[in-house]
């Protein structure tokens, strides 16, 4: 049983970052300060700190969210072992873009954050390493699929994680940044096409595609609103 003053600590510490999720969803994040973080979490601004050193640690626990909530994802995938890897895929593709145009706001505030850590722009920390985690998930989900011969094996496997990488977070950034009009979650289908019509080996495009968000933790809270609505699923 967790000590009642780990359990406030923890508390506090969700109540931070839900507010922070809500200010960079509604100004980004430049238009975002730690002050405005106390305020709206109903804790002063030395708790922040206390917290979360600075603001960009507290971006990076966000980022560190979202970037574990993508390993879950292929993680689900992974353990999958009935459905086609082609059919996995497509469904990575859908259900980030359903996922994302979901929470817009919040996305378009933080996506560049997340993009830094991809990229290898921000190392070491906590999202980095989750994100190596992902990555490597990534690739054994595609190598496995080379394996079974459901993805053509005249690629690397790297170059496979690559493309996939580009397409999914080029298609993501067009649509937060550049032109949010339609559906992200057609565009990322078509993007999930794109990467599939060289590679896939016969691969049918009607198996239904599997959920892969799972049962409680499909998307970061956001707001308040967001994590009531998880504990209902609960």
């Amino acid at each position: 049983m967790i000590p009642k003053r780990d359990q406030n600590r923890r508390d506090q510490r969700e109540r931070i970052l839900d507010a922070a999720r809500a200010l960079f969803a509604s100004r980004g994040f430049d238009g975002v300060t730690m002050s405005d973080v106390a305020e709206a979490s109903g804790v002063v601004r030395a708790t922040v700190f206390n917290h979360f050193g600075s603001k960009g640690a507290l971006v990076e626990a966000i980022t560190e969210g979202v970037l574990e909530v993508w390993g879950g994802m292929l993680e689900r995938a992974l353990a999958d072992e009935q459905t086609s890897t082609p059919t996995l895929v497509r469904a990575l593709f859908d259900q980030m873009g359903a996922g994302i145009e979901e929470f817009h706001g919040f996305y378009r505030g933080v996506f560049r954050e997340i993009m830094k850590i991809q990229v290898g722009l921000d190392e070491g920390g906590l999202a980095a390493r989750a994100n190596e985690r992902a990555l490597e998930r990534l690739a054994r989900l595609l190598a496995r699929g080379q394996a079974r011969g459901e993805l053509s094996p005249a690629f690397q496997t790297a170059d496979l994680v690559s493309a996939f990488m580009s397409l999914a977070n080029g298609t993501i950034t067009n649509w937060l940044y550049d032109a949010a009009s339609g559906s992200l979650r057609e565009r990322m289908r078509s993007a999930a096409e794109i990467l599939l019509h060289p590679v896939a080996e016969g691969a049918l495009g009607d198996e239904p595609l599997p959920n892969l968000f799972g049962e409680i933790d499909w998307v970061p809270a956001v707001t308040p609103i967001s994590r009531a609505r998880r504990r209902r699923r609960q």
